[in-house]
């Protein structure tokens, strides 16, 4: 039977389904913009270790409330590495299009279309983004009246968006990975007269100086939010400190965070 196919309709009972965005870690495929920082392998390895944290991190929300989670990935042909990596009980859910934002709608639609009363769709670049964020989502879209619920990220984007029924028109018109994808995320739904509930912002990692951002907070040396609680990130903070200890990670992260230090310097 085909992996995918095999695990499209998880066992357990919930009523909002939660969706990694996710890729296949293939090297020179997913993580590119942390490259030439990272080497491709190593992109790789931090792709698959954020989304075993994320997975976890659904896991342990769904102990508190209940989320069925999935992972919408792509390429199709990859089903089986999300299948050995995630295990089970984390659904799948073939979303594999040019468009990002058709992406996205494939992996709300389908969520609905299996039977849950509210999707949420989830990055997999913040590894540490705090467990009671994905509770709080769930436990607003279990209220009464449609609404939706953003989680902004710090360089403009969201981390999440969650949503009581398939709102295409909140996919449509968005520049994808710039600056600009919350906000224009928030004017459609105006368009469309749906509320939005705005979490706290949480951050990606996407650059340097992200990634030094996550070292240290992994090193408990910075608090993102001092009202949130950090999610562990045991597989992402285990690589972290293998890299750290075996190849000149930091002294590249010294040097592509410099420039960014002199600049607040002055």
């Amino acid at each position: 039977m085909n992996v995918a196919l095999a695990r499209d309709y998880p066992s357990a009972k919930s009523t909002c389904g939660i969706a990694i965005m996710a890729k296949a870690s293939i090297p020179g495929r997913v993580k590119t913009r942390l490259v030439p920082l990272l080497t491709f392998t190593e992109a790789a390895e931090f792709n698959t270790a954020f989304l075993k944290d994320v997975a976890a991190n659904i896991a342990a929300a769904a102990a508190d409330i209940p989320i069925q989670g999935y992972a919408a990935f792509g390429p199709p042909e990859t089903a089986a590495f999300f299948a050995s990596t995630l295990m089970s009980p984390i659904g799948l859910i073939e979303a594999w299009h040019p468009n990002f934002g058709d992406c996205l709608f494939t992996a709300v639609q389908t969520m609905f279309d299996r039977g849950h009363s509210a999707a949420i769709v989830l990055n997999s670049d913040s590894p540490t983004l705090p467990t009671s964020l994905l509770i709080e989502t769930a436990r607003l879209l279990a209220r009464p009246g449609d609404c939706a619920v953003l989680g902004p990220s710090r360089d403009g984007g969201y981390y999440l968006l969650g949503m009581k029924a398939p709102h295409r028109r909140l996919f449509e018109d968005v520049a994808w990975s710039t600056e600009r994808v919350a906000g224009q995320t928030r004017a459609r739904a105006t368009e469309i007269g749906l509320p939005v509930h705005i979490l706290p912002e949480w951050y990606d990692i996407n650059d340097a100086q992200s990634l030094q951002l996550l070292r240290a907070e992994l090193d408990g040396k910075v608090v993102v939010d001092a009202n949130l609680r950090p999610h562990a990130a045991v597989h992402t903070g285990a690589l972290m400190r293998r890299l750290l200890a075996h190849t000149d990670l930091e002294a590249r992260l010294a040097i592509a965070c410099a420039p960014a230090l002199q600049r607040a310097a002055e």
